[in-house]
């Protein structure tokens, strides 16, 4: 879930750039397409055994 923490913190970021109101959280995270959350997910694993091989 800090993952998607950081994603809200850049979301957050990018919405004060443009003069834009970020949504909260929770509305953040249930808004997310199943694409978006499929893509993420991929993105994690792909990184997490990325880590793997590091060690």
């Amino acid at each position: 879930m800090t993952d998607y923490r950081q994603a809200y913190e850049h979301y957050k970021q990018a919405c004060e750039e443009h003069g834009l109101e970020p949504i909260n959280f929770h509305y953040f995270i249930l808004n997310l397409s199943q694409e978006q959350l499929d893509a993420y997910n991929e993105r994690a694993q792909q990184k997490r055994g990325q880590d793997e091989y590091a060690s």
